[in-house]
């Protein structure tokens, strides 16, 4: 058992029953001031304003909080940070003006991550990425979801699905599994082929990973080609679409119909993609990462929000569009480039960023009994300074 007190602000308080926030909800969270958190067996057990009880003594393992802040560890629902090597040469096809369909028309981006995966070692790939992974958990991440989707054959997908395993299986944050067979058509196949070959991986991707991925874009994956792998894993996995990235493409649409988890990108988006996502369980995730490198158009959280919807806010860390897993940036950008309030994108990068990979129930908020999976600052920090001085450092320490 162990306590943090003098805690200067405690940010993020949900009552229990919450797995995500929606519309004015999202602007919404519960603080305390001058607060005492908790923690038995890695849960949070009670918290509270003020002295703390005397059942909550201070011991050894009690720690002063100095005055800083307590909040939720950031949870990011959208990363493939599996992968090898990188693409620094088409940072500058990108510089020159080449756009991100260019650069794979000629043969480039994802078949280029592919082309190397292939060619790499699994312990080699497991130590590449574990790198990655370090780094984001040092900087607040407390739970993310990897997706597969570089190897682009049987062999070469599953060894990523194992990695991904092993990852999960090493450090302390929580790790959620995706197999994006359907990331991109794989060399040597046809367009039909493939998808043929996607549904034929999914029963032995279902030993190893808990999601299934299409992108259903322009110049990938048709809405009747997701509508066939998303039918061919019914029962097996849990979907989760990259859609409207590049164009409006109807992944949004055949997301729902599916019981999508989540529907992620949404950089284009037009009304109908908003009445496609009212009522349903399917919670939109934007990646303004994406945005920034790629000078793409940031997601329209605010037309979202003001629909009654909830909205997660995810980094897309990847060697060829956002090569970032710092999700104080994502959350600072839901702020400066989307126009969320601090509460707002705060809520975006922890409880329903835990709710698109299946996690609020365990992590994204203070909550009794959830995780004790939390970050505390430096003294004199709050959620909006956090976003106003994004490159500043913050934490001084994170508890998984």
């Amino acid at each position: 058992m162990s306590l943090i007190y003098n805690i200067g602000v405690l940010a993020g308080i949900q009552p229990e029953g919450v797995l995500r926030v929606e519309g004015a909800a999202q602007g919404k969270t519960g603080i305390l001031e001058n607060a005492w958190l908790q923690i038995e067996n890695g849960r949070i057990a009670c918290f509270g304003a003020g002295i703390p009880p005397c059942h909550s003594e201070r011991s050894e393992e009690s720690l002063d909080a100095n005055g800083g802040m307590l909040m939720p560890g950031f949870c990011d629902s959208h990363t493939h940070i599996v992968y090898a090597g990188s693409r620094d040469a088409e940072f500058l096809d990108k510089i020159n003006g080449l756009s991100y369909e260019e650069i794979a028309a000629r043969g480039g981006g994802i078949l280029n991550s592919s082309d190397l995966l292939n060619r790499t070692l699994e312990d080699d790939l497991y130590n590449q990425s574990m790198v990655r992974v370090k780094e984001m958990m040092e900087k607040g991440t407390v739970a993310m979801e990897i997706k597969s989707g570089y190897g682009l054959n049987p062999d070469a997908e599953m060894k990523m699905l194992r990695v991904i395993r092993r990852i999960r299986e090493t450090v302390p944050a929580a790790v959620k599994s995706t197999f994006l067979g359907a990331h991109t058509i794989g060399r040597g196949y046809s367009h039909k082929a493939y998808v043929q070959a996607v549904i034929d991986m999914i029963p032995e991707a279902a030993k190893w990973a808990d999601f299934i991925d299409v992108f259903c874009d322009e110049g990938f994956f048709t809405v009747e080609d997701t509508d066939r792998i998303l039918s061919a894993a019914k029962g097996l996995l849990t979907p989760k679409i990259h859609a409207n990235e590049l164009a409006v493409s109807g992944g949004v649409q055949v997301g729902v119909k599916h019981g999508a988890l989540s529907v992620d990108h949404l950089e284009r988006t037009t009304d109908a993609e908003i009445e496609a996502l009212r009522g349903s369980a399917t919670m939109p995730t934007m990646l303004p990462g994406s945005s920034f490198f790629l000078g793409l158009p940031y997601g329209r959280a605010r037309d979202y929000i003001k629909a009654g919807l909830g909205v997660a806010l995810a980094s897309d860390y990847n060697p060829g569009s956002s090569p970032s897993g710092d999700m104080r940036f994502v959350l600072a950008q839901g702020c400066i480039k989307m126009r969320l309030t601090p509460v707002e994108a705060f809520n975006a990068v922890t409880l329903n960023s835990a709710y698109a990979m299946g996690l609020s129930r365990e992590y994204g908020s203070i909550t009794v009994g959830k995780k004790a999976a939390l970050i505390l600052t430096e003294p004199g920090w709050d959620l909006t300074k956090i976003a106003y001085q994004y490159q500043s450092p913050f934490i001084r320490k994170v508890f998984f």
